[in-house]
């Protein structure tokens, strides 16, 4: 009796089985096709918005940041639809992922900071890649702008992260934004010298740097009266790419022709006193 019973609720759990089955049928299908429909409406949508940027010469990381969100936000939609279409009900997963998201964020405070610093800066281009910065005490080639942090080379070839949080919010020295880039270079000469002299000599190796543009004009200036010498402004103009070269060649240069033309040039003395006592 008790195996004929078993045998009996075997077949009632196989009806149940193929009945739910049937039932369960056409919203399993309806969620595979939402599923394919899905992807291939992002994938498709994704080819459209970049054409559209890389006819509009938009800049590639803000090209890439903005792909990849809505992206992001087209298969958390596409996630929910189809659960939904399962017959799932998504009201308490809306509400366990809202209350998961607001846990996240409470414990990945410094991360969207950094999420927001990344987003200002491919929006407002302070920099771009392969611009020539210095900011939060380090300076170098910005090689990548990513969404938390910011890759940079120094000069002598090392690697920095700087987070996009506290580089969004300090200053940032941009050297490469614009094309001519100005020198300003101190030299001390004696009291002795004849003004009107040192500047001819300066004016002469000037005119024979070919790195030196003549617009702007360049200028000569009395900066101040230290104690020890007279110290002048040189100001010239370069572009941007020969300003290095330019500010070398020029100190290179100065030294022999103020040399030549007896200008002396000042450096720190101290004067030492001594005194004798007079044995008792």
């Amino acid at each position: 009796m008790k195996a004929l019973f078993a045998i009996e609720n075997i077949d009632v759990y196989l009806a149940r089985f193929y009945s739910n089955l049937v039932d369960y049928v056409p919203s399993l299908i309806s969620a595979v096709i939402v599923l394919i429909l899905g992807l291939l409406i992002i994938k498709l949508f994704r080819r459209i918005v970049k054409n559209l940027m890389t006819k509009k010469n938009l800049d590639p990381t803000l090209l890439k940041f903005v792909l990849d969100v809505f992206t992001w936000v087209f298969r958390v939609i596409l996630f929910v639809t189809v659960i939904d279409q399962l017959g799932v009900k998504t009201t308490s997963l809306m509400a366990a992922l809202g209350a998961a998201g607001i846990a996240i964020g409470l414990a990945l405070q410094g991360s969207l900071s950094n999420f927001a610093g990344g987003l200002l800066i491919i929006l407002f281009k302070p920099f771009r890649v392969g611009d020539y910065i210095e900011a939060q005490g380090q300076a170098g080639t910005v090689n990548s702008i990513q969404i938390f942090s910011t890759k940079i080379i120094t000069g002598n070839n090392q690697v920095i992260y700087m987070p996009n949080g506290a580089l969004s919010n300090g200053t940032i020295k941009n050297f490469s934004q614009e094309p001519l880039r100005r020198a300003e270079i101190v030299l001390g000469v004696g009291y002795n010298s004849d003004l009107k002299q040192v500047k001819q000599e300066i004016l002469n190796v000037i005119g024979g740097d070919p790195n030196i543009l003549r617009e702007p004009a360049p200028s000569i200036d009395v900066k101040s009266l230290s104690d020890d010498s007279i110290e002048l402004a040189v100001y010239i103009w370069s572009e941007r790419a020969k300003y290095g070269r330019m500010v070398s060649d020029f100190y290179e240069n100065i030294k022999p022709s103020f040399e030549k033309a007896g200008v002396q040039i000042s450096y720190p003395q101290k004067d030492i006193i001594t005194k004798n006592k007079s044995p008792k």
